[in-house]
């Protein structure tokens, strides 16, 4: 829980610029390098008792447990009721890194370095604290995220799969203010998390680099989960035909009906926005499926969505203050096949939700635009004046 919450308020859409993630593209293969540090020192020993479990393969992933029964409802569902903000995995990234050889597991040696990390971050926040000041220590939040190397677990190798070539090729022609070399005239050259509107789905249930608050609720024939960042998600609950929308009605965090399974909770998602960021169609875009400030990523938020788009999730309680989150994500047009991420959710209630107001700090996009055009016009002058051999100056 970081005291300074009012950092994650106001100045979140001014400052998406600010927090430039750029470097993470690994081109379409997007594989990962190794996890800074590791060719440093050995970090000091793990602690007695602060060592994570792991299976004693590795490079293994066991099937979720579904050994524990929660208590119900009233009315008599498994209560997922809670705070499960995701901060404590943002430090995790999409794809396996490199350097671990394929393992889904952290060595010790690699765990005391993670730890010794986080400790780090933790000195950071407590000079913050006591200077009343605000800085990178409050804006970047992570812990040491237990042993996980990655959160994709399917395909095996731990590896997102590749983009189909026409996704590819609508990826790279795409614009957004995250794009290397780009020129803003309107909005249609910003991504929808530039404009405060959307992160895109599943990229939304993701970890980012702050805002990462997720509250469940519960009633009777719905479980309604709030995001602290863009998006809250009303979810009916359905035996036998989840009744999806018409497939021409959308929504950017699309349309989610969810069953029980014993007691894991499953949400089925179709109708997600498609578009693409190529298009000059400012209606025409879509929020992409990953968002690069999840560590990890491909860089850009340029992946296109096309209708066949789908989310499995599952959620399933494995004690009585965590959850397994699982999501699966299918578009056979953009990616040439599926791809299951796991993030083991923890309960904090004590975890406060500020308003985002991101709208009311975004005065980004409007001055991306002028200064892009200002320098446009620069241009312009300049080649005027060469066609004309002056040298430069005022007419």
């Amino acid at each position: 829980m970081i005291p300074l919450n009012t950092l994650r308020t106001t100045v979140a859409g001014a400052l998406l610029a600010a927090v430039s993630l750029t470097a993470l593209d690994a081109g379409t293969a997007f594989a990962q390098p190794g996890p800074p540090g590791a060719n440093l020192p050995p970090p000091p020993p793990v602690p007695p008792g602060q060592l994570p479990p792991a299976p004693e393969d590795l490079t293994s992933m066991p099937p979720v447990s579904t050994s524990y029964v929660p208590k119900k409802t009233e009315w008599g569902d498994p209560d997922l009721r809670g705070t499960w903000p995701i901060d404590n995995i943002a430090s995790l990234p999409m794809n396996r890194p490199a350097n671990v050889n394929g393992r889904a597991w952290q060595t010790e040696e690699e765990y005391a370095r993670r730890l010794q990390q986080a400790n780090g971050s933790d000195a950071a926040y407590a000079r913050e604290d006591q200077r009343g000041t605000i800085g990178m220590g409050h804006w970047v939040e992570s812990d040491a995220s237990g042993r996980r190397t990655n959160l994709v677990v399917d395909p095996p190798n731990g590896q997102l799969p590749e983009l189909t070539p026409q996704a590819a090729a609508l990826r790279a022609a795409g614009r957004s203010s995250w794009t290397p070399n780009t020129k803003y005239n309107w909005v249609t050259d910003f991504d929808s998390w530039d404009r405060c509107v959307s992160r895109g789905f599943p990229a939304s249930m993701l970890p980012f680099r702050y805002n990462n608050g997720i509250r469940v609720y519960q009633s009777p024939g719905y479980v309604t989960i709030a995001l602290e960042m863009l998006g809250t998600r009303v979810i009916p609950l359905r035996t036998g035909d989840p009744q999806h929308w018409p497939q021409s009605v959308e929504a950017w965090l699309g349309n989610s009906v969810g069953h029980w399974e014993g007691n894991t909770l499953v949400i089925e998602t179709t109708n997600i926005k498609t578009g693409d960021s190529a298009t000059q169609d400012m209606f025409a875009r879509n929020g992409s499926p990953l968002n690069m400030a999840t560590m990890g990523v491909p860089a850009w938020n340029t992946i296109p969505t096309s209708s066949k788009a789908k989310v499995v999730e599952r959620l399933t309680p494995t004690g009585p203050d965590t959850i397994v989150y699982e999501m699966t994500y299918s578009d056979p047009e953009v990616f040439t096949a599926p791809f299951t991420a796991r993030l083991d959710w923890t309960r904090n209630n004590e975890y406060e939700f500020y308003e985002y107001a991101c709208h009311e700090g975004d005065v980004q996009v409007r001055n991306y635009i002028t200064s892009s055009r200002a320098g446009t016009l620069q241009e312009a002058g300049a080649e005027d004046r060469a066609a004309a051999g002056e040298s430069g100056g005022s007419r």
